[in-house]
């Protein structure tokens, strides 16, 4: 028995280091492609973006600033422009997948929701205008009339109990209750 706990300890002591040790290798990783990226964006900005030198005249500030615009407007046609193909390629690709799956003869189910219905509305929706049968489930119920017991009975003859016990008290009520049980 203590065998098989040593066995079970030390798998999951392997099986925590091992996490441990792919833990520590994503990491480098992330902070590589991290370092890399960085180093791609300020090559990127050195080639595209020169460094700005402010002209001493107005005159040549504002000639800056028309290039600056000039540049702006371009880059903003380029990023609609991408963002637009972008867009019809998604959209190739969905209608290529979905293609894909009709030859298949696989057919992507929609996410269904729970719908309250009545069994009529159901019919009409399934049916449309040919339906007409009526699905009130309590009018097709028959009715059941309570038969009497015999404790219902003595309830109601009973009537009024005060009035049975007036009647009853005294030797009146007690000659009465005796005359009754003898016959």
């Amino acid at each position: 028995f203590s065998h098989l706990q040593k066995k079970r300890r030390a798998a999951t002591a392997r099986r925590q280091h091992l996490k441990s040790a792919m833990l520590q290798l994503a990491v480098t990783e992330i902070e590589k492609e991290a370092a890399a990226k960085e180093v791609e964006k300020q090559n990127y900005l050195a080639e595209h973006c020169p460094p700005l030198s402010l002209p001493g005249s107005m005159q040549e500030l504002q000639e800056l600033c028309k290039k600056l615009h000039a540049k702006i407007e371009s880059v903003d046609e380029e990023r609609y422009d991408t963002e637009v193909k972008l867009q019809k390629t998604n959209k190739e690709l969905e209608d290529l997948s979905q293609k894909l799956f009709d030859l298949r003869g696989k057919f992507k189910r929609p996410p269904l929701r729970r719908v309250r219905m009545s069994a009529d509305a159901m019919l009409r929706a399934l049916l449309g205008s040919k339906h007409k049968v009526c699905m009130d489930l309590r009018a097709n119920l028959k009715q059941v009339k309570k038969e009497d017991t015999e404790k219902e009975k003595d309830l109601r003859d009973v009537g009024d109990w005060r009035k049975n016990i007036e009647e009853k008290s005294g030797m009146e009520g007690r000659k009465k209750m005796f005359e009754a049980g003898e016959s």
